[in-house]
């Protein structure tokens, strides 16, 4: 049977313990960017409605007729 290098193992666990520690959160830190997103989302599915709801009259319109 092979023999274990054990600090390996050892080192292994270390990074992955040193992985899963929470660093600074970007969003926290950038606020401002984030409200920006979010505006610029907002308004996108804003027109997007707006763009299908025209497109669904007209079709509705063209049917009536």
């Amino acid at each position: 049977m092979a023999a274990l290098d054990m600090s390996l193992v050892a080192r292994g666990h270390a990074e992955v313990v040193h992985l899963m520690k929470r660093k600074k959160n970007w969003a926290a830190r950038e606020p401002g960017v984030i409200l920006v997103f979010c505006i610029v989302g907002t308004i996108a599915i804003l027109l997007t409605g707006l763009f299908v709801q025209k497109k669904l009259q007209a079709r509705k319109a063209l049917r009536e007729t």
